[in-house]
């Protein structure tokens, strides 16, 4: 089966486990950029729970922007910011040192469009986890795909998530707040290590 996601900052549980187990994935180039969407956040898990982080953009909603278009608003240290909650979050995780140099220049070199970094994102992350894996891109927006086609582009609603069911695994902060589903990522990696291709790809992503 194929399937259809958006590219986002470091995808979630759910959109990595669906792209891992896809016989081919697409990822779409083509949409407008729409406010509060996982294009430009991340959830990671933090000493006080649940952490957002933005990527600060440009953007009116009062014109329509293609999301390829849409660029990062540098004036603000948001990269500083991120890297800083990322240290805070994982620095005593099983994993983290052995990713750390990989992701840290992610933090360091400025980047103009939002898809542009995190299309980078993605390469790095499957870098780290050892995998090969080169996307299709869209060649244009289609509101129905073909019914080959997974349509997996409501994944990258940040605010209307459908409820899905993942194993637990062993969290930083678990003790305090207790397993955190569906986080960055970056979550998995840094807990998981070499396990998480395993852990991904055995999720059925089933709805709660």
């Amino acid at each position: 089966m194929t399937v259809l996601l958006h590219p986002t900052y470091f995808p979630n549980v759910a959109a990595f486990s669906a792209l891992l187990q896809a016989e081919k994935v697409l990822f779409e180039m083509h949409d407008n950029y729409v406010k509060q969407t996982y294009r430009n956040r991340c959830y990671i898990y933090g000493a006080n729970g649940k952490l957002s982080l933005n990527i600060p953009v440009v953007f009116s909603q009062k014109y329509r922007q293609k999301y390829k278009d849409v660029q990062i608003f540098n004036d603000e240290n948001w990269q500083a910011q991120h890297w800083k909650s990322l240290l805070s979050a994982y620095r005593t995780s099983p994993f983290f040192e052995y990713y750390e140099d990989d992701l840290r220049p992610l933090f360091e070199k400025k980047a103009s469009f939002l898809l542009d970094f995190n299309l980078r994102c993605f390469e790095v992350i499957c870098d780290c986890l050892q995998i090969e894996f080169q996307p299709e891109e869209t060649k244009d927006f289609d509101t129905k795909p073909k019914p080959s086609v997974a349509d997996l582009r409501h994944f990258v609603n940040a605010k209307k998530e459908i409820p899905l069911e993942f194993e637990p695994y062993t969290q930083v902060f678990q003790d305090k707040h207790g397993f955190l589903s569906n986080l960055s990522i970056l979550d998995v990696l840094c807990n998981e290590g070499p396990n998480t291709v395993n852990y991904l790809t055995s999720q059925t992503l089933k709805p709660l």
